[in-house]
């Protein structure tokens, strides 16, 4: 199977991180706002990793090969995992720069053209975002979920400054605007690590979630008819892609075809359940005391 995935949401967000970043950064030279220098930063932060997406998306696509035969699909967590690294260390410096503001303050100018370019960012950023968020759950792909996820972030962390720039020009307080920097801030660390961690446990073969599990257990034992069971299910996901093997238990007397119809309709039922899943099947006899004892996940299975 080859890797589909659509690849004009990255191409918008491309499009969309370059408008943001030159809107930005003429709102922050206009204004002198860390505020907005906050918001150019991670502008810069959604070019990058749009780019490495789209990248990523591309070497994904790759078929099977000698050295891949599961195919390139991890490629994509470890996209997502650089965008959150990128996140983070656009946090820290946005950090520091909202500390050197603290302690010398600078008086804002140009507040209202500023905060409009801001919102218009935001604009741009909102409706791509709505994009890569719509597509990235149809096509099941971190990638595009993950540009998305960053995009709306984006977004409301465009609307805190803006709010800030407001509260600036009523108040007349200064000292606002890198507090809302320092928020800023702190709301894309959140979202890093947040991204940091699904990566982690996509490229850890983390197992599909438990309601995944739960359908696909479900599936296979209304199949199975008397006298058959199952055991050593592990599940686990490459991007899009979903995996699933386990061990079918057989009466020894069956035959070869036997078995294997019943293992044809088994797979037909789990990838109803879950479409696209790819499914792997382990006949043995179920009256050999050795087929219990095949699987590190059987204690585990027997304690649930």
């Amino acid at each position: 199977m080859v890797n589909s995935h659509p690849r004009y949401p990255v191409v918008l967000s491309i499009v969309a991180a370059l408008i943001n970043l030159g809107l930005k950064s003429a709102a922050y030279w206009l204004t002198g706002s860390v505020g907005l220098f906050s918001d150019a930063v991670e502008s810069t932060v959604n070019l990058v990793a749009a780019v490495s997406a789209f990248l990523c998306l591309v070497y994904a696509a790759r078929p099977v090969d000698p050295s891949h035969t599961y195919g390139h699909e991890k490629i994509e967590y470890f996209s997502s995992g650089l965008e959150g690294v990128l996140m983070l260390a656009a946090a820290v410096g946005i950090a520091w720069y909202a500390v050197t503001r603290l302690v010398t303050p600078q008086p804002l100018e140009g507040l209202g053209l500023g905060a409009a370019m801001a919102l218009a960012a935001s604009l741009v950023n909102f409706a791509v975002a709505r994009v890569l968020l719509r597509v990235g759950r149809q096509v099941n792909s971190i990638v595009l979920e993950a540009d998305g996820r960053h995009l709306m972030s984006d977004v409301w962390t465009s609307l805190g400054v803006v709010a800030g720039l407001v509260m600036v020009h009523w108040t007349g307080w200064d000292v606002l605007d890198a507090i809302i920097a320092f928020l800023v801030a702190g709301y894309i660390v959140g979202a890093a690590l947040d991204l940091i961690v699904r990566s982690f446990n996509g490229l850890m073969d983390h197992a599909l979630p438990d309601t995944e599990q739960a359908s696909v257990r479900y599936a296979i034992g209304r199949i199975l008819p008397s006298g058959v069971t199952f055991h050593a299910l592990r599940t686990r996901q490459a991007g899009a892609r979903r995996f699933v093997d386990f061990h079918l238990l057989v009466p020894g007397a069956w035959s070869v075809q036997k078995a294997h119809d019943l293992t044809g309709q088994v797979e037909k039922a789990v990838q109803t359940a879950l479409p696209g899943i790819e499914v792997s099947v382990h006949i043995e006899p179920i009256e050999e005391p050795a087929a219990w004892q095949d699987s590190a996940l059987l204690p585990l299975e027997q304690g649930s």
